[in-house]
């Protein structure tokens, strides 16, 4: 199986870091990196092909999915709201989308202690609309919640085995 991997936003924030914690300046981009790379290395463990890019230009992106030939696509963002809105969910368009969102939502949720949002149905995505791969978008937690950042910082590496294990669950039903 070949694993695309998006990390959310621009890298290095320019132009676009994407939410930012209005307390502690903590980027979005900088958590989906972060992510992106601790994914990578526990999909790679498990003999899952990976590629991944963190750019802007959402066309690049789904382009080099595409032509990398993916099976799966999966794109890692913070969810911002109001400060208060609290938890995890993952978005998807198709219906094997669905069921991979289902594994890995599940997965997230018995690992880590917080707000099961759900799996959710999301077609006006540009990365769910633009890739030929069964595609997700995984919203980790709520970078604008001290709560949720706090998970973020604590617990990045447990969500992210988690997504992990949601993709291998994927790949074996």
């Amino acid at each position: 199986m070949k694993v695309f991997i998006n990390p959310g936003h621009a890298p290095g924030g320019i132009p676009d870091p994407g939410a930012v914690n209005p307390v502690t300046g903590t980027r979005e981009c900088d958590i989906a990196a972060q992510a992106g790379r601790l994914l990578a290395n526990y999909l790679t463990a498990a003999g899952i092909e990976i590629k991944a890019l963190q750019s802007d230009d959402l066309g690049e992106v789904c382009a080099a999915s595409n032509e990398w030939g993916a099976d799966v696509f999966i794109s890692l963002h913070c969810n911002a709201f109001n400060g208060i809105a609290r938890g995890t969910e993952t978005l998807y368009k198709s219906f094997n989308g669905q069921r991979l969102a289902g594994f890995i939502q599940s997965q997230i949720i018995r690992s880590v202690n917080t707000v099961d949002r759900g799996s959710k149905l999301r077609d006006g995505l540009w990365v769910l609309n633009g890739t030929d791969a069964v595609a997700v978008l995984v919203e980790l937690a709520f970078i604008d919640n001290m709560e949720d950042l706090k998970l973020l910082k604590t617990q990045l590496d447990k969500l992210v085995r988690a997504i992990a294990r949601g993709i291998t669950d994927y790949q074996t039903a």
